[in-house]
């Protein structure tokens, strides 16, 4: 690149300001939606690649292969023994397990409960995972039954900027205990889907306390294995199915291995690959995003070429000059592919610079915490200069040093470009409507599900309705949660109170049975099952489609209040055809499992738009408490944050030693809806950026098409064109592109878009609204961008167009 480039480029910028801007600018906005979506894709899939050697990590996957039943699919959870019984048939085994983290406990200190991320952790922890450790130690800290270690946050919360290590702290998970503080860790960063805060050991009598610690039918926690290399980790991943014949045969029956299997999957995978049977298009929306992202700049780069091409006639006589002074072509290739590499160069600046200010925007409007790491964006911003540059400049480059000076010099004109030149600027303005159309699709679809599903009948009334999930913690006696269900009935904006193990966004337990069904060989179909209370319908309030509700007055009714009897029970639609009648009203009065069905009533979703509801079956008992694991669901009136501090009084007054947890319904519901809402509103932005782009694009474009046939349309209009006719011409040349991509966008967004649906259990139809509406704006878009400029070349007088050209 020389100086003579330099002020090449100085001088076409100087010169033509507006052409400068647009393909400066279209350029710049262009890289600056690459740069954000790049950096959200790139932060999505570095989830735990922070962890020195994540690579070695593997987590140890449960399936439940029964496809009947609502856990069908793959968890990350194992059951609690499952480490001892791998340690035992593979000595060198390096393992942990987590269980816990989330507000998995309470910390009590300085006379106060907190809700802290508490995880009960191996002694081994720090084998597997390397956190780097600030303070005090990590390996060999959890060795002593009484040893903690925490984060650094936590340290600071609890002992200020001192040194903590050799101080007490009381940590509760199950029953409160003093613990030594052996280690601080780091606090672990953005990406990682682990929320750990103090660690301690997973006490040694694991079996006493849980009868279902050996149980190969439960999960209870997570199990995480070391290996020192991906071949180690193959071989143990083929060696699983024997070790589960061989372990699970007591719990599971012969063939155990079609029942439930294990396998490894890597930490770094963990974020993007689903669980259970609710689908995700996590990475199919990654793959969008990053599409639309490589889109804006690809248009960009589409209108560089447009224009540049447009304009070459422009440049035919300095071209023309500078072979007669001796420059050969490829002096003339090199000089424009270089003023093409600098104008990438610049734009890339500017794209930098507006990514930097539009990044806490997209940051509020995503609920991200994105920063753009400049030893890494940099150089690849440099990398992808030096290869957009002359993606970009070479085809302007070859056809103006194709130019003959003899015929440019002679003619009365400048060269235009030829055909071919129109149809290859043509084939590019397709390219970009046929991206432009098939973003458009993509929002209003995107938009249109994301509408649906926080519009959607769930089965319950959201508004007004609380949850409170502290209530199950196993520090708070059976005495006061009784004292406290009363105080809240007595409140007198409280409607309704209901004790059960479920609730809105579940309670942190699900449970399951095989139903014999009559006449069927097998154990029937997997139903799910829960306890609920007196007032649980009256607070949900689901719709009856046959029989009766609950009675608490029906002794039948009351759950087990004789064992020798069946128990009267309710069961959603979703069970009717699972246990096998021919509707609701069928349903009634027969016996499923020993007991009675009494009612049917429409499916509550508690689980967001991705799961699909699961059919079953709800036990009544009068006193709920006595079950274990109960939670509370208050129907109340009022402001709901009023109502909330009202509560948190009640519960600090009868419950102090536990931190209050209470949500509403819409709290519960919209951590479902987080992700897609976030994807919707990048998706949106970049969408939206790149149509811009387009435009800018295309108004260049027509600008430029219409001052170089000022002559003709003199020509048109002495000869009786209306100016109507002026205009239609000069809009419709575009609107033959549009059309065309219409045929490529609708296949491409249809793919995409009928994919992303896919991960939603309630989803919308892909109407050829969708589609037909996303033509017609692209249309509209495409008119409006080159009117302005056709309107006022109709308007032109004759006299004056036959002189200029």
């Amino acid at each position: 690149m020389n100086r003579f480039a330099l002020l090449s480029l100085y001088r076409s910028l100087t010169r033509h300001k507006l052409y400068a801007a647009l393909n400066i600018g279209g350029l710049a906005i262009g890289i600056a939606v690459f740069i954000v979506l790049g950096l959200y894709v790139r932060f999505e899939t570095s989830y735990e690649t922070w962890l020195p050697d994540h690579d070695e990590v593997y987590a140890v996957r449960t399936e439940w292969k029964d496809q009947s039943s609502p856990f069908a699919g793959f968890y990350n959870e194992s059951m609690g023994g499952l480490l001892d019984q791998l340690r035992e048939d593979f000595p060198a085994l390096v393992g942990t397990r987590i269980m816990g983290g989330e507000g998995g406990g309470v910390v009590q200190y300085d006379n106060t409960a907190v809700t802290e991320d508490v995880a009960m952790v191996d002694p081994s922890f720090f084998e597997v995972f390397d956190l780097p450790i600030v303070a005090g130690r990590g390996k060999g800290a959890l060795s002593q039954p009484d040893g903690v270690v925490i984060s650094q946050s936590a340290a600071e919360r609890y002992f200020g900027k001192g040194d903590p290590v050799g101080k007490s702290l009381t940590v509760s998970m199950w029953e409160a205990k003093t613990y030594r503080v052996e280690g601080v860790f780091a606090d672990l960063p953005a990406n990682s889907d682990y929320k750990l805060s103090v660690l301690i050991p997973l006490p040694d009598d694991m079996e006493a306390n849980s009868s279902s610690w050996y149980h190969w039918g439960s999960t209870s926690l997570e199990t995480y294995l070391r290996f020192a290399d991906a071949a180690d980790a193959a071989g143990f991943d083929a060696a699983m199915p024997d070790f589960v014949e061989r372990r699970g045969r007591a719990d599971m029956g012969e063939n155990a291995s079609d029942v439930v299997g294990l396998s490894l999957l890597p930490l770094s995978d963990l974020h993007l690959t689903p669980t259970g049977n609710s689908a995700s298009s996590a990475k199919m929306t990654l793959l969008t995003l990053g599409l639309v992202g490589t889109s804006a700049l690809l248009i960009a780069l589409i209108n560089y070429i447009n224009l540049a091409t447009a304009r070459a006639g422009l440049r035919a006589r300095e071209v023309a000059m500078r072979k007669v002074l001796g420059a050969d072509r490829h002096a003339v290739m090199r000089q424009f592919l270089a003023e093409a590499l600098l104008t990438v160069a610049i734009a890339s600046l500017m794209g930098l610079i507006l990514a930097e200010l539009g990044l806490p925007l997209i940051n509020a409007a995503g609920g991200l915490s994105l920063a753009i790491p400049y030893a890494l964006v940099v150089p690849a911003l440099a990398v992808l200069t030096l290869i957009a540059g002359p993606l970009a400049g070479i085809y302007p480059a070859i056809v103006l040093s194709r130019y003959q000076p003899a015929a440019v010099l002679a003619a009365s004109r400048s060269p235009g470009g030829g055909r071919a030149g129109a149809r290859i600027r043509e084939a590019l303005v397709v390219v970009q409507f046929a991206l432009a159309i098939a973003f458009l699709i993509g929002t209003a679809v995107l938009v249109a599900q994301t509408q649906h599903v926080r519009s959607s009948d769930v089965g319950f009334q959201r508004d007004g309705l609380m949850t409170v999930l502290s209530l199950r913690d196993s520090l708070v006696d059976d005495s006061q949660r009784r004292a406290f269900t009363e105080a809240v009935r007595a409140m007198p904006n409280v409607k309704s109170v209901a004790l059960a193990n479920t609730v809105v966004g579940g309670s942190g337990t699900r449970n399951a049975d095989n139903v014999p069904l009559p006449g069927v060989p097998g154990d029937g179909p997997s139903v799910m099952w829960e306890i609920v209370g007196p007032d649980f319908f009256d607070v949900y309030a689901p719709r009856l489609i046959a029989g009766r509700l609950f009675d608490g007055r029906q002794a039948d009714d009351n759950g087990r209040s004789d064992q020798g009897k069946p128990q009267n029970i309710l069961i959603n639609r979703q069970a009717v055809g699972v246990l096998g009648f021919a509707d609701p009203q069928d349903a009634i009065g027969k016996t499923v499992g020993g007991d009675v069905v009494i009612g049917v009533i429409e499916n509550l979703s508690f689980f967001g738009p991705r799961e699909p509801v699961n059919p079953t079956y709800y036990n009544y008992y009068a006193d709920p408490l006595r079950t274990g694991n109960i939670v509370a669901s208050i129907r109340f009136s009022g402001d709901p944050r009023t109502f909330q501090n009202q509560l948190e009084e009640v519960w600090q007054r009868i419950v102090p030693q536990v931190p209050f947890n209470a949500q509403t319904a819409d709290e519960r519901l919209t951590r479902f809806y987080e992700d897609d809402d976030r994807a919707t509103r990048l998706f949106a932005i970049g969408a939206g950026l790149a149509v811009l782009i387009g435009m800018v694009g295309l108004w260049g474009l027509a600008s430029f098409n219409t001052a170089r046939r000022v002559k003709e349309i003199g020509i048109r209009k002495s000869l009786g064109a209306s100016a109507t006719d002026i205009v239609k011409l000069l809009v419709g040349q575009f609107m033959r592109p549009v059309l065309i991509a219409n045929l490529i966008a609708w296949p491409l967004a249809y793919f995409a878009m009928r994919t992303w649906l896919a991960g939603f259990d309630d989803r919308i139809a892909l109407s050829p609204l969708f589609f037909i509406g996303a033509s017609l704006v692209a249309i509209a878009i495409a008119v409006l961008t080159v009117l302005g400029q056709s309107l006022r070349a109709s308007r032109t007088a004759p006299a004056w167009a036959l002189r200029h050209d």
